[in-house]
This record gives C-alpha cells, sequence and structure tokens, in this order.
C-alpha cells in the first residue's frame, strides 16, 4: 500500500483546491508532516515554506490582501500555533479569509508532560470565525463524510458573509505517514448567497435626507482599490454640498477627494472649527489612521454619523451612530450616487472645504521647504519618487502617520491597521511581493521586531525596503502622552541594534543609505533599478528633531521658525 497522508490530511488537500486556494505557507515539523505532504503533494495549490511561523502567518496575510484570495497556512503542534496569533487577529479585523491549519497530539496526552503538546482546541477562539477539531485517523465511511462535512463548512465560512480566518486542528497520532488507502474525488458543499443591494427606494429614501442645504462629508478608512466605489464617490465629490475625505490607505483617486486628511485638519483655525462640521458623515473602510479626524467629529455635536459596510459588529467611532448601513460600499455608493443626481441645490459646503485645502497644501509645501534633514523632509523626496508599477506596504508608527501627509504615486497602499501591530511589517510585505512587486517602508523598531523575515525564502528582488533608522520609538517621541515622560529614553524610544548593512551582506541583499537630502536624492534612482536579489535602503535622521519637526508641522498656523525650541 502506497504511503499516503492519513485520509483527514487528503481531504483537506482536495477540499483545500475545490474551494478555491491557491497558496499554503508550510512551516517544518515533525507532527504536521502527514499535513506537509498531502497539501505539497497536491495539485492546483503551490506551497511557500517559511520556518518561522509568525513571519509564515504574516507573510500568508501579505499574500491574501493582495490577491483577495484565501491563503493556507501549516504549523507543527505546540507553541507553533500560538506564533500565529497576531497575524490571525490581523487577519479577523481586515477580513481576510486565512486557513488556519494546525498539527497536534492526540487529546489523551495534552497535560501529560507529552512533548510538544498544549491546549490547541480553540487557542486562536477570540480572532477566528469558528474552531474545528479533527481526528487525522478517518477509517470508515460515516468518519469521512464528517470529516468532509467540517472541513466543507470550515472553508465555506472563512470566505462567505464577512470574511475571516478559521481555524482546523487536527489531531495526529503515530505513525505519523502510514500505508494509507488515497482517498477519492470529495464532495464540495458550495453557497449561494443573496446579494445584499441597497433597493431604489431606500436609496432615493436616504438621498432625500442628504439633500442640500444638508452638508455631507464621507470619510473613507482602509480599504482595496475599487472602481465601482471611486467612481461613484467621484461622482458625489462633484455636489456642492458633499466633500470626500479618504486616509491614502482607502486607495482612492479623483480630482475632488481630499487625500491628506490630516494636512487639512490642522489648518482649521480652533475658533472657526464649527463651520467646516458636516450634518452627516458617512464612513466605509477600516480603522482610521487619523487622530485629528476623530477629535473632529468625536466633538461636533449634533452630527449624524451612517457607518457602510458588512458587520458582525456595531461600529460607532465617533460616538454619535445614527444608521448602522449593512451593504458591501461597492454596492451602496453607487446606487446613492445616483438617487442623489436629483437633488443638487445650493451649498457651499464643498467650496469651503475645497478653499481650505488649497490653502493646507500650500502651508504645507512652504513649510516642508525650509524644513532641515529630518523624518518629514526624507518622505517629501521618498513619496513622490515611488514607481507607479509598484504596490506600497508602511508599517505601523510614524512611517505610516508620514505617509498620510503626502500625495502618493503608488497605485495601491497597504498597512496592517486591523489591530495596528508592528510586528509582521516585513513579513507581510515579502508575503505581499508574491503576488505583485512591492516596496516597504518601515521604521527602524518594525524592522527589527521582525528581522526574521530577513530570511525568508520569499524575500526576492520582487521587494524594495526602505528603513527609516531615527533610533528607534520615533512615535513615542511625537505623541503627548509619551513625549514628556522622565522615562522616555530608558523603556520607550528605546534605540535599536540594528546592524542593516551587516544584515544585508549576511541576508544577500543590496544595501544603500542616505544622511541628507544629497545622498537620498542619489540613492533612490539606485533603489528602483532591476536587480536579481531585494534592495535596502537606510535612511539615517535625528530622531529627536523630527519629532519635534513634525509637532511643529501640525501647528504651522502658528509657527514662525523650524528651529527646535
Amino acid at each position: 500500500m502506497v504511503n499516503n497522508p492519513k485520509a483527514t490530511c487528503q481531504i483537506l488537500a482536495r477540499l483545500l483546491v475545490a474551494h478555491g486556494v491557491k497558496r499554503a505557507v508550510l512551516s517544518p515539523g515533525s507532527r504536521n508532516a502527514p499535513l506537509v505532504a498531502a497539501i505539497s503533494r497536491q495539485e492546483g495549490i503551490k506551497s511557500y515554506v517559511t520556518i518561522d511561523e509568525r513571519a509564515a502567518a504574516f507573510e500568508a496575510l501579505g499574500m491574501a490582501e493582495i490577491s483577495g484570495e484565501s491563503v493556507a497556512i501549516v504549523c507543527t503542534s505546540g507553541t507553533a500555533l500560538l506564533n500565529y496569533a497576531p497575524a490571525v487577529a490581523e487577519a479577523y479585523y481586515k477580513k481576510l479569509p486565512l486557513i488556519v491549519v494546525s498539527a497536534d497530539r492526540p487529546a489523551e496526552w495534552i497535560d501529560q508532560d507529552d512533548s510538544q503538546t498544549l491546549r490547541q482546541p480553540g487557542a486562536l477562539a477570540n480572532f477566528v470565525k469558528r474552531s474545528y477539531n479533527l481526528r487525522a485517523e478517518a477509517r470508515d465511511d460515516t468518519q469521512r463524510w464528517w470529516v468532509n462535512r467540517e472541513i466543507n463548512d470550515a472553508l465555506t465560512l472563512a470566505q462567505s458573509g464577512v470574511c475571516g480566518p478559521v481555524h482546523i486542528n487536527i489531531s495526529i497520532d503515530a505513525p505519523l505517514c502510514p500505508a494509507t488507502p488515497a482517498v477519492g474525488e470529495q464532495r464540495v458543499v458550495t453557497l449561494v448567497e443573496p446579494r445584499l443591494d441597497l433597493t431604489a427606494s431606500q436609496a432615493r429614501w436616504l438621498a432625500t435626507e442628504l439633500a442640500p442645504p444638508r452638508r455631507v462629508m464621507v470619510v473613507a478608512g482602509f480599504h482595496a482599490p475599487n472602481d465601482a466605489i471611486n467612481r461613484a464617490l467621484a461622482r458625489m465629490g462633484r455636489m456642492n454640498n458633499v466633500v470626500v475625505l479618504a486616509e491614502n490607505l482607502a486607495n482612492l483617486r479623483f480630482p475632488e477627494l481630499i487625500s491628506r486628511i490630516d494636512t487639512v485638519l490642522s489648518q482649521i483655525p480652533q475658533d472657526r472649527e464649527a463651520n467646516y462640521r458636516p450634518d452627516v458623515v458617512i464612513t466605509y473602510g477600516g480603522a482610521l489612521v487619523s487622530r485629528l479626524v476623530k477629535r473632529f467629529l468625536r466633538r461636533a455635536d449634533g452630527v449624524e454619523h451612517w457607518h457602510v459596510g458588512v458587520s458582525d459588529h456595531t461600529i460607532d467611532c465617533f460616538q454619535h451612530l445614527v444608521k448602522r448601513v449593512d451593504v458591501a460600499p461597492e454596492l451602496f455608493f453607487p446606487a446613492l450616487a445616483s438617487a442623489l443626481y436629483s437633488h443638487r441645490g445650493y451649498s457651499t459646503y464643498a467650496q469651503l472645504w475645497a478653499a481650505l485645502a488649497k490653502d493646507a497644501y500650500a502651508s504645507h509645501e512652504g513649510f516642508v521647504a525650509h524644513a532641515p534633514w529630518c523624518d518629514l523632509k526624507a518622505f517629501s523626496l521618498m513619496m513622490p519618487a515611488l514607481p507607479r508599477n509598484l504596490y506600497l506596504q508602511i508599517s505601523n508608527g510614524t512611517a505610516i502617520r508620514y505617509t498620510q501627509l503626502f500625495d502618493c504615486a503608488s497605485p495601491r497602499l497597504d498597512c496592517n491597521r486591523g489591530v495596528s501591530g508592528i510586528d509582521g511589517s516585513t513579513s507581510t510585505a515579502v508575503g505581499a511581493s508574491v503576488v505583485h512587486p512591492n516596496v516597504l517602508i518601515t521604521g527602524d523598531m518594525s524592522a527589527q521586531y521582525d528581522i526574521g523575515a530577513f530570511s525568508s525564502q520569499q524575500l526576492t528582488s520582487r521587494t524594495r525596503i526602505i528603513v527609516m533608522c531615527n533610533g528607534g520609538g520615533a512615535i513615542f517621541r511625537f505623541v503627548g502622552d509619551t513625549s514628556e515622560l522622565p522615562e522616555l529614553d530608558r523603556y520607550l524610544a528605546v534605540g535599536v541594534r540594528l546592524p542593516l548593512e551587516d544584515l544585508c551582506k549576511g541576508y544577500g541583499l543590496t544595501y544603500l543609505s542616505a544622511h541628507d537630502e544629497k545622498s537620498l536624492a542619489k540613492a533612490l534612482p539606485r533603489l528602483w533599478q532591476t536587480s536579481d536579489r531585494p534592495v535596502l535602503l537606510a535612511v539615517y535622521t535625528d530622531g529627536i528633531l523630527s519629532a519635534e519637526i513634525l509637532r511643529k508641522y501640525f501647528n504651522r498656523l502658528n509657527t514662525t521658525n523650524l528651529k527646535p525650541s
């Protein structure tokens, strides 16, 4: 009899392909050897190997985000599964369908001082849509029917409704790879989902509530590029009572769009803030980066908040929610834009915001032009230079906040804003590059946190990396609550031990560096040149000066000089 993997492992591999899973990231282990064998032998699914489970899960996250498809991750028993938790949590809040598969020891050996055992069933319960616990042995028709049904359920659940990760835990007893019959074709359960459109009558009803003289603001959080949303919001943005504000991560592009939210909001004099407040604010997409827009809208008394998007939760970020619209944004906004067309009327609201944005952009340019060498100056040179053929991945911390202050030439921007952690930023970019070439802009603390990504087999010339080397923890020097703490230097902005040039030599990356405007301008073209290996650019700035300049930027209405106080 052929040395086939155990039946449940074979059934899983066949059903992964049947449900459209094209990629799997495998981490080596002995207990998961039957799973590795079954999936790697299965036609129709491409397997990638990453030793570090935390990095592996973030790589899969990047693949899923850019491809829009489910990705499987497979680990051995013990703490390997727990290393998946950060990326699985990110996937849960970004609504990405990761298929988490963990090998386990038989239940009778848990808590018996047997090696590499812990309580794996339900270990990720707070961050997955559902957990499944199966045995690798399916010895008769009834057991195989049950395994087939459970795996069909898991894969359907991950990819339907509000997408998200699921966890399939499979206990595997010795011998791990016995002589096992091959399983036959598997029954595939498909789901026919109703389409949740906004009806014409609903759209007309909502449009009457948004007609002039009511002032309407749309605020877009992180979202994948979508032509239907872009066209609809561009149409709404041409109405004189509607203004559209978007994070760069919303991936919107049209002339009337205000995409540099913090730059514009920081231009509003405090005594005139009420002039710019909307009557209705409509939001969609994920969590917002901008603390200014959240503060602006939370203290806007009387504003009505509508949140658009299919969700399992009531999202009331501004504390003014009155309508929860459980319709996909790509279906909602085109219907609403068409219904609004007949309600055109006189309003100066859009004109008021357009004038504010024009003044804000002008003051931004003047401020940046006179700024000394610092993080802000470096971003002012990097952002316009990004090639249009590369997607942009950004780490959390100051990197994403600086990115928000500039227009971006890159066709797509992504960041791990589901839970906004700095862990896994490099690995996510590495995984995303499997689907489309990209450039990562990250901080030195984030890069050090995810240093295992440099050893990944998936790190190729399809990824370019820019590391902002400002001494580590620059965000803590800027945030008011931490910047004045006496413990700042010792416990928060602690600095990093990140010998990037040596790391590049060790892992086979081309190393570039910049210490001022002139050297950055020289390095950027070299960063984009065709290469047969990854290229890393280290940009060195003064973290203390950079934080002081950024504070002055947000107070630039009253700033008369740029020297740090």
